[in-house]
């Protein structure tokens, strides 16, 4: 199999909510995409306001032309849909619609308690739901610091439901020369445990 198209004939779910660290969704979104996998990609209104100021998108634009200017690969754009936190109607809202995995990256923390007590007041958190009910990986990406103890206890509560939480903690053993460098070994992690094949970083021993 050509190495570029790894992730051909799946499917995940990507949220990017309002939480500061928008990079590592769209950096997630940007691998996923460029392996051949389909992306559904849920912005919420928050999430878009923070990708305008740390990352410069346009509110006026779509997320795909913002997507290019990023620097994605056109060719893989066509495997990329997005949708509002409005669209509750949606596909990843239906438990009956088959994803490989779903991951919120970042994970503010209004998601992780809404997601954490079963609220699914919007496409982000009824999508985060259908996936803990029908057992599909959910990986949780909280940037916060210091956790509260509330914080703790939901993130508890979504580890029992069976999320996986995942700070964006990078590694230094690569020997990281760039920010995406780091960023890139917090989405390897995430690809990791969405069962996604890539080649971001080396791993221990390489």
């Amino acid at each position: 199999m050509n190495p570029e198209m790894v992730n051909k004939d799946k499917t995940y779910v990507v949220a990017v909510s309002g939480a500061s660290g928008s990079v590592y969704g769209i950096r997630l979104i940007k691998a996923l995409a460029e392996s051949a996998a389909r992306v559904l990609v849920i912005l919420s209104d928050a999430g878009k306001k923070v990708l305008a100021h740390e990352m410069g998108m346009d509110p006026r634009e779509s997320f795909i032309n913002f997507m290019v200017r990023y620097g994605v690969d056109q060719s893989a754009l066509y495997r990329v849909e997005t949708f509002s936190q409005d669209e509750i109607a949606s596909a990843p809202a239906s438990g009956s619609f088959i994803h490989n995995g779903m991951a919120v990256a970042p994970c503010s923390m209004k998601s992780l308690a809404a997601i954490a007590s079963g609220y699914a007041d919007n496409l982000i958190t009824r999508s985060c739901d259908v996936s803990l009910k029908e057992k599909r990986p959910l990986i949780l990406v909280p940037r916060e610091t210091p956790f509260g103890i509330l914080h703790l206890e939901n993130m508890t509560r979504a580890a029992r439901a069976g999320a996986v939480i995942l700070p964006p903690s990078p590694a230094f053993y690569t020997g990281p020369q760039s920010m995406e460098d780091l960023v890139d070994t917090v989405v390897a992690r995430i690809m990791d445990h969405l069962g996604a094949e890539h080649k971001l970083t080396l791993r221990w021993g390489q």
